[in-house]
């Protein structure tokens, strides 16, 4: 016995563009919270969600992230950042030191399953006195 698998040219080509459609810019990192009281050992979270549904994405693995002053023309302002775990599902926290009012740029890349590009953003958080 033997199957007989067509795919019209059509079909194909409608295949690969869905495939080719898809991508990394289809996530984007939210901040939970804009506003922070400065000080040590605060926390900072983001969520990461699918656009197409704003669906939370539960599974990425968080791969590069950085906390600087760079909006307020300091990015040489940097401080420590500390993955912590989070409960609400799609939210990626840490603790930070926000020594300085102003603003506070997270960047941060992540893998998402079955997504083979890097999921990268920035969350701006403004610390105040």
């Amino acid at each position: 016995m033997s199957f007989k698998i067509t795919l019209s040219a059509a079909g194909l080509v409608a295949a690969l563009a869905t495939a080719a459609l898809a991508g990394a810019a289809d996530y984007a990192f939210e901040p939970v919270q804009t506003e922070i009281r400065k000080g040590e050992g605060i926390t900072i979270a983001v969520r990461l969600v699918n656009k197409a549904g704003n669906n939370p994405v539960t599974d990425a693995v968080i791969i590069a992230t950085r906390i600087d002053m760079a909006p307020d023309g300091m990015a040489a302002m940097d401080a420590p950042l500390t993955p912590i775990p989070s409960d609400e599902p799609g939210v990626y926290a840490f603790k930070t030191d926000f020594v300085m009012a102003g603003r506070w740029r997270l960047s941060i890349a992540a893998k998402v399953q079955g997504e083979p590009e890097t999921v990268k953003g920035e969350v701006i958080y403004t610390a105040s006195p």
